[in-house]
């Protein structure tokens, strides 16, 4: 039973979202507020389109990622922030995924992130 989840809004990359500091000799990585933002969207968005119980076992996902140009971006970039906000409403852990298949592709007018789940 596969089923189609839509995650609106412009693609993020992991890098933008994350900050780096130092506390001492400690350094720290964290999400920002636009992260934390994105994040609660696509969790949100998540819930409203996903109304069965979290998978259990293993799970495929076909990812298809709608970028506004054409400009260079390495794929592996987009995903943990969609995985995370998947967790304990798909599956229970993004670990869960035993394949993953990612295409990139170009809409100016809707940008946005689909993703096939089986």
């Amino acid at each position: 039973m596969p089923k189609k989840l839509t995650l609106e809004g412009v693609p993020q990359s992991t890098n933008h979202l994350y900050k780096h500091c130092c506390f001492g000799n400690r350094p720290r990585i964290y999400m920002d507020a636009n992260g934390k933002a994105m994040k609660e969207s696509y969790r949100w968005q998540v819930k409203s389109q996903w109304k069965l119980k979290p998978l259990e076992g293993d799970v495929e996902i076909e990812i298809d990622i709608y970028f506004k140009d054409k400009r260079r971006r390495d794929w592996d970039n987009y995903h943990k922030i969609t995985m995370d906000s998947m967790e304990d409403i798909v599956f229970h852990d993004d670990c869960q995924i035993q394949k993953a298949t990612v295409r990139k592709h170009i809409d100016k007018e809707k940008p946005r992130i689909e993703i096939l789940i089986k």
